[in-house]
């Protein structure tokens, strides 16, 4: 069976890494990105390398976004519909708002272009290893069709409708945001109250405290490794979209409101520091205490 065509635009951190396991998998790809370089550095393994989004998309059966925000998304969109096939399928793979999502879908819909929100979790590591949570909001028929190029890069799930994917995304990073800061206080904490934060972080896995951003966070920050998997820019943009989502829904999350705020605290002067950073946002509110005596590794 002959694969569709891709066009992938936004060969960053995470799009890199996603569209060379579709290249892998031997998927005929045209790269876009705003540094043409990034995207040229695809040309080994055959990728095209289109000069704008239009051109980008000309061809392609299927287009996949992964781009910094939404206001982004809608610009590069924007730029790509000339381009566009009627038919084409469009997957979004950014994080943005569920209101972006939804305005997307239906400026392409009268196009008789199909949408499908697919924002994703599992940071370059995830991407690099195919293992990527990928939260799909879609009609049941355009998932299908999607489901196969999807699988590529990790697991999909179909959530709802188009906009849920990005519903999905921002429950997923309320919790991993909650973990990430809470982890902090508990080593800061250990270290404190005069015990070891590695031996406490030890002895605490296995029990119910168990969970993946204690394991690879947890150690970044008993090693102050705070270079970038996610950032906190990242982080930060997406928990105030939480609270805009919050807002739009009607229900108040005060703990997520608590969260935003530790990130808000450190975004001007580290947003691209990786997530687990919220340590240094903990450790600014309490002079004189710190974890452990490694120096800092920062981007």
């Amino acid at each position: 069976m002959t694969l569709p065509k891709v066009a992938f635009l936004g060969i960053g951190l995470m799009g890199k890494p996603m569209a060379t396991r579709l290249l892998q998998a031997g998927y005929s790809l045209v790269a876009w990105n705003r540094s043409r370089s990034k995207a040229e550095a695809l040309g080994t393994m055959h990728a095209h390398v289109a000069d704008n989004p239009a051109d980008a998309v000309r061809d392609a059966d299927i287009v996949i976004t992964m781009l910094e925000a939404g206001p982004v998304v809608a610009d590069v969109m924007r730029i790509a519909m000339p381009g566009l096939r009627r038919g084409t399928l469009v997957i979004d793979m950014s994080s943005t708002r569920q209101s972006e999502a939804q305005a997307l879908h239906a400026t392409l819909a009268t196009m008789g272009v199909a949408f499908i929100d697919a924002p994703v979790s599992g940071g370059v590591v995830g991407a690099e290893a195919g293992t990527l949570a990928i939260m799909a909001g879609a009609a049941q028929e355009d998932f299908a069709r999607a489901e196969p190029v999807l699988r590529v890069m990790g697991r999909p799930t179909l959530v709802g409708p188009p906009g849920c994917g990005q519903v999905a995304k921002l429950c997923n990073q309320l919790i991993v945001g909650g973990t990430l800061a809470i982890i902090a206080e508990a080593l800061l904490l250990a270290q404190a109250g005069g015990a070891d934060p590695a031996a406490v972080r030890a002895a605490i896995r296995g029990g119910f405290a168990e969970s993946r951003i204690l394991d690879v966070h947890g150690q970044r920050m008993l090693e102050r490794n705070f270079m970038p998997g996610g950032q906190v820019k990242s982080q930060a943009k997406d928990l105030e979209n939480v609270l805009i989502a919050a807002a739009a829904a009607g229900v108040h999350l005060p703990v997520a409101e608590l969260v935003t705020q530790t990130y808000r605290s450190i975004l001007d002067v580290l947003p691209n520091a990786d997530q687990s950073a919220a340590l240094l946002a903990l450790e600014r509110m309490n002079p004189g205490k710190r974890v452990g005596d490694a120096p800092d590794k920062l981007p």
